[in-house]
């Protein structure tokens, strides 16, 4: 017998999701099943000091039918790191990253994953911004702005969690460990002339705890994937190819 292909592959990244992962695991239930897409989930908990793991495997025993794998790291890899990590343990054919604090409801996946095979790269921007601080609204901005102007892309938004095949981010995966990974990814898709549909969602805040994308390590990483992106654009001018 010969297994069903599997259309999609959901990497969900956890640390220190333990009050909003099982909320997150039952939205890409539900999402799924409303689409009616083959898919599976591949949970990478990034050395969390909290019980989130037990939490995982709870869940996990409690829904033996859905399709989920577990991977603990014994340190902190980053985001990024994950990212490529999930792409290699996967089967699907296309690929996502969810992220454990359950920023995306049930409708925003659905809009999103019925959209699969419209275009080589799915990205999604934010209808309403004025629902998030004035200084995460700026700094959003200021990001998208800084990376079209390096990369000579006309993007709206680079941090919506791409969804593209499973093997472009096993080929073209950015070398970055933090958030700057996603504009990385994105861009040198582009690059490479690959088709992109912008998809318009409602932004949503975690329920639950605090984000960890403001951080020291963070910005280092942004500033570094800044830097290969210019590096990769100078390479396009001077040799007609990155």
């Amino acid at each position: 017998m010969v297994d069903r292909p599997i259309d999609l592959t959901l990497f969900v990244a956890c640390y220190n999701e333990a009050a909003n992962i099982t909320e997150t695991l039952d939205t890409i239930k539900a999402a799924c099943a409303e689409v009616g897409c083959s898919y599976e989930v591949v949970i990478i908990d990034d050395a969390s000091k909290d019980n989130s793991v037990e939490v995982i495997e709870r869940y996990m025993q409690a829904n033996p039918e859905m399709p989920i794998s577990l991977k603990v790291q014994p340190q902190n890899e980053g985001l990024g790191n994950n990212y490529v990590e999930g792409a290699f343990l996967g089967k699907g054919t296309w690929y996502r990253l969810i992220c454990g604090d359950n920023v995306e409801s049930k409708e925003v996946l659905v809009k999103i994953f019925s959209q699969i095979g419209k275009a080589e790269i799915l990205l999604s921007y934010h209808t309403n911004p004025t629902s998030r601080p004035w200084f995460r609204r700026v700094l959003s901005k200021s990001y998208t702005g800084l990376v079209n102007l390096i990369s000579g892309h006309k993007l709206r938004y680079y941090n919506g969690l791409p969804l593209t095949r499973r093997y472009n981010v096993m080929r073209w995966h950015s070398n970055s460990h933090g958030f700057g990974f996603q504009a990385d990814l994105t861009t040198r898709l582009l690059d490479r002339g690959m088709s992109y549909l912008e998809i318009p969602v409602p932004a949503q805040e975690r329920a639950a705890g605090k984000s960890a994308a403001l951080t020291f390590k963070n910005l280092c990483s942004v500033s570094n994937s800044l830097l290969g992106m210019f590096i990769r654009r100078l390479s396009k001018l001077v040799y007609g190819r990155c």
